[in-house]
């Protein structure tokens, strides 16, 4: 019996940046999407810390409906790439967990936005 092929969605690779090369003209100078920021609870924890000087471990929980583990790997993730600032410190004797935004990371959330806003005026045909 045939193995059926599983279908996958390609997360990885040239597409975006060629779908929008293709959408704005072969002219147009391609822009890279943020990839490490463009998952929906990356690009999450790097909008709240935009907004904010500095957030909490519970606060971003609490914000974000996400899990210790899930909140952690994806934290771990920005902070390895230089994107966000992790400070641990104690208060009292409770551990506290604060995450800031970097210049780097400030960077890749303008170029992201940057990207999806000119995508957004050439659908619209601005």
């Amino acid at each position: 019996m045939a193995k059926a092929k599983r279908a996958t969605k390609d997360v990885g690779g040239d597409a975006p940046e060629q779908g929008l090369s293709a959408v704005m003209g072969a002219s147009a100078e391609p822009l890279k999407l943020e990839r490490l920021i463009h998952s929906r609870m990356r690009l999450a924890i790097v909008s709240a810390l935009a907004a904010n000087d500095y957030v909490s471990f519970s606060e971003l929980k609490a914000m974000l409906g996400a899990t210790d583990g899930n909140l952690s790997v994806h934290a771990r993730k920005l902070e390895e790439a230089g994107y966000i600032e992790c400070t641990k410190y104690f208060r009292g004797r409770r551990p506290r967990t604060e995450y800031r935004l970097t210049r780097a990371g400030k960077g890749a959330l303008d170029r992201y936005l940057e990207h999806m806003s000119a995508l957004i005026r050439h659908t619209r045909g601005s």
